[in-house]
């Protein structure tokens, strides 16, 4: 590996060393669906890439706080540059679902999700059944005044 391979390693090993995990550069940056995370970085960053902001979106809070959200379900890449537009940081994201308290009824070919802490009370997640997501959005609406 030549010097200039090995510094830029270096580099990004050391721009997350400082992600609130713990987190290597080589580990992907895990976070769960419609929640946010905050990561710290060593290096200030300017510029911020996802790579599918349909998975996931990221944004400056300050140059060396980043807040990550998932958006959907699966895995893309994050891509942080300083101000020069040199990369200090190039990592995986990976959008999970929460899977505590959470039970899932499949009825046929639909499916349900229930949130179970400690009453069972539905919950909308990606996949489930038309029907049963767009009754459960209603009940909270009327359950909020909206």
């Amino acid at each position: 590996m030549s010097l200039k391979r090995r510094v830029a390693a270096a580099g990004f090993a050391l721009a997350f060393a400082g992600l609130s995990s713990g987190a290597l550069a080589s580990d992907p940056v895990s976070v769960k669906v419609n929640m946010a995370r905050i990561l710290r970085i060593s290096a200030p960053a300017n510029t911020v890439i996802i790579g599918n902001p349909r998975v996931a979106d990221v944004t400056i809070q300050d140059p060396q706080t980043l807040v990550l959200t998932g958006k959907s379900y699966g895995k893309t890449n994050m891509i942080v540059l300083d101000a020069a537009g040199n990369a200090i940081a190039d990592t995986m994201v990976e959008v999970v679902q929460d899977q505590v308290d959470i039970v899932t009824v499949y009825m046929g070919t639909s499916r349900t999700t229930l949130a179970c802490s400690p009453v069972c009370q539905p919950t909308i997640t990606l996949g489930d059944d038309t029907g049963f997501s767009a009754t459960a959005a209603a009940s909270a609406s009327i359950v909020a005044g909206n």
